[in-house]
């Protein structure tokens, strides 16, 4: 029996230490004009109502706050439909005493909540708080989960920054794409990156403080385009480099194929070293297709130069094979262009004696068919 009364005692004083707990509020209505980013300055007008909990009686304190400069709040307590005094107030948190709340369990208890006030100066755009309600219990422990509203307070500074930035990084890539021009290398679909970058830009320009998302969404859609536009770009240069690599593999192929139709060249040890420098150059250049493929440009350059160093010394050895066969032939190869002179006179001149000569006998031959004829 003791521990019977012990424990009633024990649980009586609980009950009376630990304060009574509200069932969540419920908050209706809620409207904020102007919707949407704010610039700092602005003014802002919030309606809301809260409903407490019906079926019991509450001893929490109702606590709200706003990050808004110079607040006028002004709240109206219904009981059961019927409004009490509205209280005006003029701080950034407004606290109504839960004694002000408590009424019967059966009561319907409601408050209605004006909010005025201007968006806060900011360093940078961040998102503040518009309204932030909570409960208070007699600890001054915050009773559940708030109910918080926030909206991006801009700087419009950043906006400024952000254009100037995208300006900044549009200039460099004209520089760029003239650099590329002067080298003959494909500038087409660089140059409309550029045109839609700027476009972006300048759109964004003329948009008011107050579409400052529209104005951020466009300049960030600008800086891709930019480096869209840079990549592009990179890439053009890559393949410019590859193709100019391919153009001694292209003249030494020819050659390779001149020394093979000859079947005194076509087995020489000489056109097999040409031939291993050219398949070196040519493998080179596919690691350049790949490296472009894989949109890695400086590598593809990398290669492509290494194909063309290969490519042209394989070429330079073709043509030195060459000059060394027709040495063969030509007793005056080994002049350069001046054996050439020489050859290609030392012929005319041997066409133009065997002329002479044809000549020569035909008029004899007409002389002596002359004479038979008159010897009847």
């Amino acid at each position: 029996m003791k521990g019977l009364k012990r424990l009633i005692l024990i649980t009586a004083l609980f009950l009376i230490i630990v304060p009574a707990v509200s069932v969540a509020y419920t908050v209706n209505s809620m409207t904020i004009n102007p919707s949407g980013a704010l610039t700092p300055g602005t003014t802002v007008d919030i309606s809301y109502t809260v409903q407490e909990p019906s079926g019991q009686s509450t001893t929490n304190d109702l606590v709200m706050y706003t990050a808004l400069t110079s607040p006028q709040w002004s709240y109206i307590i219904y009981v059961n439909g019927n409004p009490t005094a509205p209280t005006q107030y003029s701080s950034k948190t407004l606290t109504i005493s839960g004694f002000l709340l408590t009424y019967k369990s059966s009561d319907d208890v409601t408050v209605g909540v004006t909010l005025s006030g201007t968006a806060p100066s900011v360093t940078q755009t961040s998102n503040q708080t518009l309204i932030e309600i909570y409960e208070d219990d007699s600890n001054g422990n915050q009773v559940a989960t708030p109910y918080v509203v926030t909206t991006l307070v801009v700087n419009t500074n950043d906006v400024t920054t952000a254009i100037a930035n995208a300006n900044s990084q549009l200039s460099q890539l004209q520089t760029d794409i003239t650099e590329k021009a002067a080298l003959g290398i494909d500038t087409s679909a660089a140059e409309a990156q550029y045109n839609t970058a700027q476009t972006q830009i300048t759109q964004a320009q003329a948009l008011p403080s107050t579409q400052y998302t529209a104005a951020l969404n466009d300049i960030t859609t600008a800086t891709s385009t930019i480096a869209n536009g840079e990549t592009l770009l990179d890439k053009a240069w890559a393949e410019s480099e590859i193709a100019t690599a391919q153009g001694p593999v292209n003249n030494v192929d020819a050659l390779i194929a001149y020394f093979q139709g000859n079947s005194s060249t076509a087995n020489d040890a000489r056109l097999s070293t040409v031939i291993t420098e050219r398949e070196i150059a040519v493998s080179y250049i596919s690691a350049a297709n790949d490296a472009v493929t894989a949109s890695n440009f400086a590598q593809a350059r990398s290669k492509a130069e290494q194909a063309y160093t290969e490519g042209n010394q394989s070429y330079n050895d073709a043509l030195t094979f060459k000059a060394a066969v027709e040495a063969t032939w030509n007793p005056f190869a080994g002049l350069g262009s001046i054996g050439s002179f020489f050859s290609s006179s030392v012929l005319f001149i041997v066409v133009g004696v065997i002329a002479v000569v044809l000549i020569i006998v035909g008029i004899i031959i007409y002389r002596k068919r002359s004479r038979w004829d008159e010897l009847g």
